[in-house]
């Protein structure tokens, strides 16, 4: 039998995980519907049980300690255990209960509907929350069940399946390179227009991906709509690095040709992500399985991070 000399309490594990994933005690507060003071009083008393201390808080902000890094991964897993054990006894046959927040890259908002709207039609009980977003979010720290990753970047404690793989080429319309000629090297990238998406979902890319290695590039245009990259290259205004499936009709029709082809080409992995648990709960596994069935289904409908639209009539001929 298990002896734990000062037993701790639900509503402290709660106030602390809570006051971790929304980064204020206020904003803490709020989320679980109780006063700020209620919250400050539960953190110190797990404090003092625990005789750690778990968070470094200032006016502005707040940290964990080493000591609350390690405790809040513990505490995240009990607070999970106690929400599938009230599920299992909740749940009635084959229905599913409970809550599931999901982020994914925005351009597969059209994709992923007719998904999305089944599985709520199939899983009534369960609260689903989709959040479209290029962030790389950090699924543990805020809460999130399951993510849709165009990156290959994972956070210590997370599982990641690879679920599709796609060619990215550098591309250019033939209207712009008759009026800026044609790059011979990566070092003419420097005096040349490059359209850029987004690293990490926040900033510019100041780097392409290349057959060996990252080529540095100067964006003139930025965006982290692929669609519109996609648009703006074949309209003339620059060299852009796009997935195949986007621009694949594009490039048969000759409005858009390929640029640096022995250089400027790469893979774009599609990688469905879930934060590492013993026990998965039953929704967030229908889920992730859903996702897994269909994203080989993106490959024919849209890039890995925004929805086709057609070039204006106008970009479809050399100028």
């Amino acid at each position: 039998m298990i002896q734990i000399a000062e037993p701790l309490e639900t509503a402290e594990l709660l106030a602390f995980t809570r006051t971790v994933e929304a980064g204020t005690v206020s904003r803490a507060a709020a989320e679980l519907g109780v006063p700020r003071a209620t919250v400050g009083r539960r953190l110190a008393r797990l404090e003092e049980r625990l005789g750690v201390r778990l968070l470094r808080r200032t006016t502005r902000s707040l940290a964990l300690t080493p000591a609350g890094e390690q405790f809040y991964r513990q505490a995240r897993l009990v607070l999970e255990a106690l929400v599938n054990a009230q599920e299992s006894v909740r749940s009635s046959g084959s229905v599913m209960r409970g809550s599931l927040r999901v982020t994914v890259p925005p351009g597969v908002a059209s994709a992923l509907s007719q998904l999305v709207l089944a599985f709520l039609r199939g899983h009534p009980e369960v609260r689903v929350q989709i959040d479209f977003s290029t962030r790389l979010v950090d699924l543990r720290r805020e809460g999130y069940d399951v993510a849709l990753r165009a990156s290959g970047q994972l956070e210590p404690g997370l599982i990641a399946r690879i679920v599709a793989r796609q060619k990215m080429f550098a591309v250019a319309s033939p209207a712009y390179l008759a009026k800026h000629g044609h790059p011979r090297t990566v070092q003419d990238l420097r005096r040349h227009r490059c359209l850029t998406g987004f690293a990490r979902g926040e900033l510019p890319q100041a780097s392409w991906k290349a057959r060996r290695g990252e080529v540095h590039v100067e964006p003139a245009f930025s965006t982290n709509d692929l669609g519109l990259l996609r648009d703006a290259a074949a309209d003339g205004a620059g060299i852009a690095m796009l997935p195949d499936v986007l621009v694949a009709a594009l490039l048969g029709q000759g409005a858009l040709v390929r640029v640096l082809p022995q250089v400027l080409e790469t893979e774009n992995r599609l990688a469905v992500v879930h934060p590492e648990r013993e026990f998965l709960p039953a929704h967030v596994r229908a889920f992730i399985d859903a996702l897994v069935a269909w994203a080989p289904t993106l490959q024919k409908t849209v890039d890995l991070g925004a929805a086709a639209r057609r070039p204006r009539q106008s970009s479809r001929r050399a100028r």
